[in-house]
């Protein structure tokens, strides 16, 4: 299976490390079954960061969600544990890294599902001070076009990524 990742360096070598914390699965390295998403990506990081935006090519086995060796979660759709768990990964305040509901420990190695709106921290907010029930925040977490990520969050899981090129977008 081909997956993308858009950015605004060439990375040669995944340091887990370097990514980010509190993002919707956690802090981790992201991928996307759809170039256009990647590439997306690329051009707001080059924009926000500087450098030129590329997307980067990896192959990963096809059969990666079902990999017996790995801690893997899955979410086909939005649903209200997909809303708790991004809320959990993308709270600074979260402390319970135990709850089967989170990834701050990376206790899931590879999470696939679907991206969260970009509004996201104005409806968290919302949803906390009560304005907003859980359906209403389910609802308009889900994104209108189609997409999709796949995190890689430990070192055997990024091992699974093997790079076949770079794409710089113009």
């Amino acid at each position: 299976m081909i997956l993308y990742h858009g950015t605004n360096i060439d990375i040669d070598n995944i340091d887990i490390d370097k990514c980010q914390p509190y993002k919707d699965f956690g802090k981790g390295f992201y991928t996307t079954t759809l170039f256009d998403q990647a590439q997306a990506m690329a051009i707001k990081k080059s924009r926000i960061f500087g450098g030129t935006p590329c997307v980067i090519t990896y192959d990963v086995p096809d059969n990666i969600l079902l990999l017996p060796n790995l801690k893997i979660k899955v979410f086909d759709k939005a649903t209200q544990e997909w809303a708790v768990f991004i809320i959990n990964n993308r709270n600074r305040d979260f402390n319970d890294h135990t709850n089967s509901l989170c990834n701050t420990d990376n206790k899931y190695e590879v999470v696939y599902g679907p991206v969260a709106n970009d509004t996201l921290t104005t409806l968290i907010q919302r949803y906390k001070r009560g304005y907003i029930d859980a359906n209403v925040l389910l609802k308009e977490m889900e994104y209108v076009a189609p997409n999709n990520q796949y995190s890689f969050h430990t070192k055997a899981a990024v091992a699974l990524l093997k790079k076949v090129g770079v794409q710089w977008i113009k």
